[in-house]
């Protein structure tokens, strides 16, 4: 059962990476955070969060406020999208062919690719999730940029485990928290498979 740990007013969620997520509020679902945003919801694992604060006015967004020892963000929009995705991947660590399969999979690279549920952009975000990882997702460069941070955020959460991050980048981490790997979906397993395969293939 759902447990409502902030039902009132607008609120402020620190995560441990010094990040602060503007919210409207919160709900806690064992090691899983369910965040609610202008009428959306993505869910975080709740090791990923520091603590809760009071909300600032509406407006301020997601807001860098201890960021250290990172590069800087890709800046120009203009570049192709492999080397946007190339890019993205550098900053976070993670194996370009990877992050690439990935886009892939969602998008086939489309910058203007949209999903039948509402999902934009090559690395295919739904707008509240952009908004809470503090990107555009009709700029392709904060789209590839905060795609390959939420991958790299669900490889930490999942013991580096590329299946179940796929998984929950697909399914959601609480449908692969609530069945304790990968969620007897078809459309999550053939997607899971399909971006491992192609990955594989990448590598080669």
């Amino acid at each position: 059962m759902l447990t409502a740990l902030s039902a009132l007013a607008a609120e402020q969620v620190v995560l441990t990476n010094g990040f602060v997520l503007r919210v409207d509020r919160h709900e806690v679902e064992g090691a899983t955070v369910r965040l609610f945003v202008h009428g959306g919801t993505i869910e975080f694992p709740a090791a990923l969060v520091a603590c809760f604060e009071p909300g600032l006015p509406r407006g301020t967004g997601l807001q860098p406020v201890a960021w250290q020892a990172e590069p800087p963000a890709p800046q120009s929009p203009t570049r192709s999208s492999q080397e946007l995705i190339r890019r993205a991947a550098e900053r976070w660590g993670l194996p370009p062919e990877f992050v690439a399969s990935v886009a892939a999979a969602e998008s086939g690279y489309r910058t203007d690719a949209v999903s039948r549920k509402g999902a934009l952009g090559l690395m295919q975000l739904m707008p509240a999730t952009a908004e809470l990882l503090g990107a555009n997702p009709n700029d392709a460069a904060e789209n590839a940029d905060a795609g390959a941070r939420y991958l790299r955020e669900l490889l930490l959460k999942y013991g580096y485990s590329a299946p179940l991050a796929l998984a929950a980048y697909n399914a959601g981490p609480g449908a692969v928290d609530r069945y304790g790997g990968i969620p007897p979906y078809p459309e999550t397993r053939h997607y899971v498979q399909r971006v491992l395969q192609q990955f594989q293939q990448s590598r080669k």
